[in-house]
């Protein structure tokens, strides 16, 4: 993928020898190691009774064993208390953008955390919020001219309904040293592998492409821009970035699921997008996150019986998937956003099938993003409720069948023969076609 750099060393572990500035001088990313790679999205304050970075902390070797390569840190940053929402306010909403957030611990505490995950083999990301500050961020008062003003000269938020935050105002180029300084410290001071960017699309393209820049130049890092081609920016904007998120396939899961739009209408999309994207740029596959949980419902609310079968997809399509926090004990409630709530670790079946997901997607090549993509074809059929479609390299193939509907479906199938179906381990016979249960789906390798 555009920023990765390819390992001579064969460990995927941190080196310990440190910098004069404490980041590691090896690198650590591999392209082999990120063309098959989980992301894992933490809700610190959530997760766990405490809300803490040591809670959280203990999970990490569970989060290994599941499979996971990329742990993403929601804002750790003080959250604003002047215009606060809510008791305990938004993580968007950050007064200092060098800062720990009490609630979590201190920075030692925080440093512990990235040397656990590191220990594991596994990589973290900070969440970065560039467009905009808390009101009582000390660039309000020293700075003024930092911030986006309404015709009275008055700081304004850079949405109506984002009060709770002053937008940073990009044309400003003190502030955007400013930034890409802070932003560098996490890096160079501390370790972190790289940034989720938020709502990247309503940033200057010039500024991504400096600071990106300047972080690379201290280490590889991973970078995903919450950002889509249809966003402000385009294809320039994220194909700055090793990642951007496919919320227009996100939004078709969910309107597949209930009933508005079919399959074939996500094969078209899947298809287009191959046309049309860099393909050394990946796209972030998910079925939840944080703000999809919280203010559009969760899975299950959205999906109903088809989350599982949109779980499967998220990591059959070409690109990167996500799990959100608690999305494998079968996470069936809206996390408060602003206020203290708990993600029970509960058991639940996608455990075991995020669990197997993660291990289809390290086993498979077909299945690789990067330098070296599994090829996507879509194989188009009469009916618009079957997806069917192949992930390929010159040595490996996969095949995804399912019925994206929610009636028993017969498809008609141009192949035939003995497959393994990885998701039951269980062998299927096609001859000229088969019958599908409401969103059954398989993926088959050729026996």
């Amino acid at each position: 993928m555009h920023n990765f750099i390819i390992l001579i060393a064969t460990s995927f572990l941190i080196i310990s020898c440190q910098n004069e500035n404490g980041s590691s001088n090896t690198p650590i990313f591999s392209e082999e190691r990120l063309s098959n790679a989980v992301i894992y999205e933490v809700n610190v304050r959530q997760f766990t009774e405490a809300g803490t970075f040591e809670a959280f902390q203990a999970y990490v070797p569970q989060l290994k064993a599941l499979g996971v390569d990329i742990v993403w840190l929601m804002p750790i940053h003080p959250i604003g208390v002047l215009n606060r929402k809510g008791g305990l306010g938004s993580y968007y909403s950050i007064s200092d953008y060098r800062g720990i957030n009490p609630e979590f611990g201190d920075l030692e505490d925080f440093k512990a955390l990235v040397q656990s995950i590191h220990e594991e083999g596994m990589f973290v990301i900070l969440d970065w919020v560039a467009g905009h500050t808390a009101w009582d961020h000390p660039w309000v008062g020293q700075h003024p001219d930092w911030y986006i003003k309404d015709e009275a000269g008055n700081i304004i938020p850079p949405n109506p309904d984002w009060t709770d935050v002053a937008g940073l105002d990009f044309s400003n180029p003190n502030m955007l040293q400013a930034l890409e300084d802070d932003m560098a410290y996490w890096v160079e001071e501390v370790g972190v592998d790289g940034y989720r960017c938020d709502a990247a699309y309503n940033i200057s393209t010039a500024f991504w492409d400096k600071a990106i820049k300047r972080l690379q130049a201290t280490k590889p890092v991973f970078m995903l821009a919450e950002s889509d081609a249809n966003h402000k920016g385009g294809h320039e904007l994220i194909t700055l970035f090793d990642t951007s998120y496919g919320w227009h396939t996100h939004h078709l899961l969910n309107q597949i699921a209930q009933g508005k739009q079919t399959a074939s209408d996500l094969g078209q999309h899947l298809e287009d997008i191959q046309n049309t994207h860099d393909p050394n740029h990946a796209q972030m596959n998910f079925t939840t996150n944080h703000d999809e949980n919280s203010w559009n419902g969760t899975v299950f609310e959205r999906m109903g019986a088809a989350a599982e079968a949109m779980g499967v997809l998220s990591y059959a399509m070409p690109g990167m998937p996500l799990i959100y926090g608690g999305q494998e004990f079968g996470l069936d409630k809206r996390l408060a956003f602003f206020e203290k709530d708990f993600i029970e670790k509960k058991s639940h079946p996608f455990t075991d099938l995020y669990s197997k997901l993660n291990q289809i997607k390290k086993e498979n090549a077909a299945l690789n993003i990067g330098q070296q993509p599994g090829a996507f074809e879509w194989i188009k059929n009469s009916n618009v409720n079957l997806l069917t479609f192949k992930r390929s390299t010159e040595t490996e193939s996969l095949l995804f069948v399912g019925n994206l509907s929610d009636s028993v479906q017969i498809a008609e199938l141009p192949f035939s023969g003995t497959y393994l179906d990885l998701l039951t381990g269980k062998e299927v016979t096609i001859v000229s076609g088969m019958s599908l249960q409401a969103w059954q789906c398989h993926l088959l390798i050729k026996q």
